[in-house]
């Protein structure tokens, strides 16, 4: 299979401001984000506000954004659950819809044994067929992490399972069999050094075509130019994470023009607060003239 690789950019979600889905403004964002960086997309991830989406709503997100760059970029979908009758059911049905590849969270809340994730993971590729899998692995949202010897031995028992999103920084490291891609914007350099192939980023909505020259450097062999801008982006890095994801990154695409910052119970809007911090942020960036409104 091929391999999943580049600046992957967990997609977020646009809603209405009556919260329903608007997809007219998805594929806007999509179309946005793989000119200015992106090899992928994720739709329906947690940076896409997952919990609170219907399988329908989460289907229909993957058809547009498919229908929209499908042609010009990887698009993932979020179809991992702590059920996996349902996880199943969502993976057929984004995978017939042709999803170029599944992300699979650990079951979270239920806290199953190891016996109990194989058997999880197993029938979710399962019923993947011949489209990658990639494991999502996150311990601080699922409480279970998956250390790199259990990935590695899923990864030689379930052929299309073939890419990790690692979001357990203590963990990045290469793993035998698998794509490992940072799961957390500030490791990204980290791992592609390590061996990693990409990641699943959330400052590529503002900060993409920098994120994917950090790639073109890292892997070209320019080490000293991928830490330079790497050292660049720290300051968007942080404004992305002032509060729970997918709220600041939200409040700065609405900052600047992109899409509203709408979203769903129980997440909340940006706090003054929260905003100032991430205009801040885009302002020295030379993303907003400063001295502009925090609005």
């Amino acid at each position: 299979m091929a391999t999943i690789s580049g600046v992957i950019t967990a997609m977020v979600t646009p809603f209405t401001e009556d919260g329903a889905l608007d997809l007219d403004a998805a594929r806007s964002l999509a179309r946005h984000l793989v000119e200015n960086g992106s090899h992928g997309l994720v739709v329906a991830g947690t940076t896409g506000e997952s919990p609170t989406l219907s399988d329908a709503e989460k289907l229909s997100l993957l058809k547009a954004v498919k229908e929209e760059v499908g042609d010009q970029a990887t698009i993932v979908c979020g179809t991992g659950s702590n059920d996996t009758r349902h996880s199943v059911e969502l993976t057929d049905g984004a995978c017939r819809l042709g999803a170029d590849a599944v992300l699979v969270v650990t079951p979270y809340y239920n806290k199953p044994n190891r016996a109990g994730l194989r058997a999880h993971f197993e029938a979710v590729a399962e019923a993947a067929g011949d489209t990658p899998v990639i494991l999502y692995n996150i311990p601080s949202r699922c409480v279970i992490n998956l250390p790199p010897d259990f990935l590695a031995e899923l990864a030689a028992e379930i052929p299309n399972v073939v890419a990790v999103k690692q979001a357990n920084d203590a963990d990045l490291g290469p793993i035998e069999g698998l794509d490992v891609l940072a799961g957390n914007d500030g490791v990204f350099l980290r791992c592609l050094e390590l061996g990693g192939t990409g990641g699943i980023l959330v400052s590529s909505h503002l900060v993409g075509a920098e994120m994917r020259a950090i790639y073109e450097a890292a892997i070209g062999g320019e080490a000293a130019r991928a830490h330079e801008l790497d050292a660049e982006l720290q300051p968007i890095y942080e404004a992305t994470t002032v509060t729970s994801n997918p709220i600041p990154v939200k409040a700065a695409l609405e900052m600047l023009g992109i899409v509203k910052s709408h979203v769903r119970l129980p997440m909340v809007p940006a706090s003054q607060q929260e905003r100032v911090a991430v205009r801040t942020a885009l302002e020295r960036h030379g993303l907003l003239v400063a001295g502009g409104a925090t609005g």
